[in-house]
């Protein structure tokens, strides 16, 4: 059995002091005028400190969407386990947890979710609800009169468009009443095909 290595937690403070400090700033100024040194200053950590664990700010944002999407397929995996070893668990599940992983850490996802000069976090986000959804059309085999491209491309585009929307107006439903919501809009739609 393969044991996963620790992250020395140092290494882990230090990047939490940054990705804090990215969100902060990123909040305050344009992503073009965010520098080494504005980051490093607002991180209370030096510029050297920054080097040691990124190339420059194009890197730290490709292992920060790295960091997201391995966070949530995590919170995916461990929620389809608990659902697939229970069969009282609602069939929104999965999505609740996933909503709760996001409003757990809202500050970050509104940020990177909603600025249009950052699309490498909703180009991810994208890729992997993508995935996931191609994972369940082949697995259900759906009929529809749509083609499944289609299928795929449109439910891809409702879930990233209502997580966004969602962030975008405060969170004023919580994870799991949204979670209920977009299962039941979905079973409606599939009703109607």
């Amino acid at each position: 059995m393969e044991e996963k290595k620790k992250t020395d937690p140092r290494i882990v403070r230090t990047r939490r002091l940054l990705k804090d400090a990215f969100v902060e700033l990123i909040q305050e100024i344009d992503i073009q005028k965010l520098s080494v040194n504005r980051l490093a200053e607002r991180a209370t950590i030096n510029r050297v400190t920054f080097y040691l664990h990124y190339r420059d700010i194009p890197d730290m944002l490709e292992k920060m969407a790295d960091e997201m999407m391995s966070d949530l397929t995590e919170v995916w995996k461990e929620a389809r386990a608990e659902r697939n070893a229970t069969a009282e668990t609602e069939k929104w599940h999965v999505m609740d947890r996933v909503l709760h992983h996001i409003a757990d850490n809202a500050a970050f996802y509104k940020v990177v979710f909603t600025s249009k000069r950052m699309p490498i976090f909703r180009d991810r986000l994208l890729a992997f609800l993508t995935e996931r959804i191609i994972s369940r059309v082949e697995r259900k085999g759906e009929e529809s009169s749509v083609h499944k491209d289609i299928v795929i491309w449109y439910d891809s585009a409702a879930y990233m468009g209502t997580i966004v929307a969602w962030l975008q107006n405060g969170m004023p439903y919580t994870p799991s009443y949204m979670a209920k919501q977009i299962y039941q809009l979905r079973h409606r739609e599939m009703g109607e095909r």
